[in-house]
């Protein structure tokens, strides 16, 4: 196969973004479908994109025998009844995160997944294919920095970006899921190990309309793990700031801080508010070349007939995790695995 002809479902900010770049920037591919409930969403991003095969059912969309693969980023609810649904129709899945918004739609996903090993299913834990990630793990494998003692990561949503993380709210399965995922994730590949307890505190600091869904606007966790290392995670959606995404690794030889002081670029703004560096917008932004690097990575899987280090275990390892620490959250108390 030397053209991955792929179909996008789901239009939110993201499901654009992936569409635009598999229709632009993601060698070997070709966008041939999208699929969104929303037809005036869909007529227009189709249109933007020059895009023929258009749905708004997914049965539908899943059956077009245009599309070798499919980019999942619908709702987190529908995500394992499609990428069963998916599979079941033969199409090579790329799936966002997280694999399921419980442990039994987790289970019923990584289910579907080994019932097809000849198709390629690919998690989109973007962080991983982040260059500067990417070389800080090298360092790690290394033994650069010793055996790590501390892992710790922030993830902070700009507070202007509120309203719609509320609205979002009942289906996102909770902060620990619906953000710290990424940053336990990145935890067990630094780490290459997995966390025994967990503890959470946190709460609503500024809107109290998440704690009618067992949520806070910030919350953090204290994990420890099997070989030692400790790892504390803190996600907030009030950054008064910018988009925010920091993460540090303390090793007994040395320490590496990626993005320490967040940045859009390395331009310093002097104007009558004094001397500055710009915060990226979005996640879309901080990340739009790990966006790219990650599709590129299944399109080569698919190509190459192999399989991504990213796998559907992963998925369900770290919600598993995720959970764990949304009941420390709510519960108050320490939960061991």
């Amino acid at each position: 196969m030397n053209k991955v002809r792929i179909g996008c479902a789901g239009l939110g900010r993201l499901g654009v973004r992936h569409a635009a770049n598999i229709a632009g920037k993601v060698r070997g591919a070709e966008l041939a479908a999208l699929c969104d409930p929303d037809a005036a969403k869909l007529e227009k991003t189709a249109g933007m994109l020059a895009v023929k095969h258009r749905f708004t059912s997914f049965e539908d969309f899943i059956a077009c025998p245009e599309v070798d693969a499919v980019a999942l980023a619908s709702p987190s609810a529908l995500h394992t009844e499609q990428i069963a649904t998916s599979l079941d129709a033969g199409k090579h899945v790329f799936c966002e995160k997280p694999l399921g918004i419980t442990a039994a739609q987790c289970k019923k996903a990584e289910k579907a997944v080994m019932a097809h090993p000849d198709l390629v299913f690919m998690l989109g834990f973007m962080r991983r294919f982040d260059e500067s990630y990417k070389y800080a793990r090298q360092k790690v494998l290394a033994g650069d920095i010793g055996k790590i003692v501390l892992f710790r990561s922030y993830s902070q949503d700009p507070e202007k970006f509120i309203d719609g993380a509320i609205a979002y709210a009942p289906h996102s399965g909770g902060l620990f899921l619906d953000m710290a995922v990424h940053d336990i994730d990145l935890a067990r590949w630094f780490t290459g190990s997995e966390p025994v307890s967990a503890y959470a505190i946190g709460g609503c600091y500024a809107h109290n309309e998440f704690a009618e869904h067992n949520d806070g606007d910030n919350a953090a966790c204290l994990l420890k793990f099997k070989d030692g290392c400790m790892a504390f995670l803190f996600a907030g959606r009030t950054a008064p700031h910018g988009y925010n995404v920091e993460t540090e690794i303390v090793g007994t030889k040395g320490t590496l801080r990626i993005a320490s002081v967040p940045q859009k670029n390395l331009v310093e703004v002097l104007d009558s508010h004094g001397v500055r560096r710009e915060c990226s917008e979005n996640f879309l932004e901080r990340f739009a070349a790990a966006y790219i690097n990650e599709v590129q990575e299944f399109v080569d899987c698919i190509i190459e007939e192999r399989k991504p280090e990213v796998t559907v275990q992963d998925g369900t390892r770290v919600s598993e995790i995720a959970y764990a620490c949304k009941s420390a959250f709510e519960s108050g108390e320490l939960m061991r695995f």
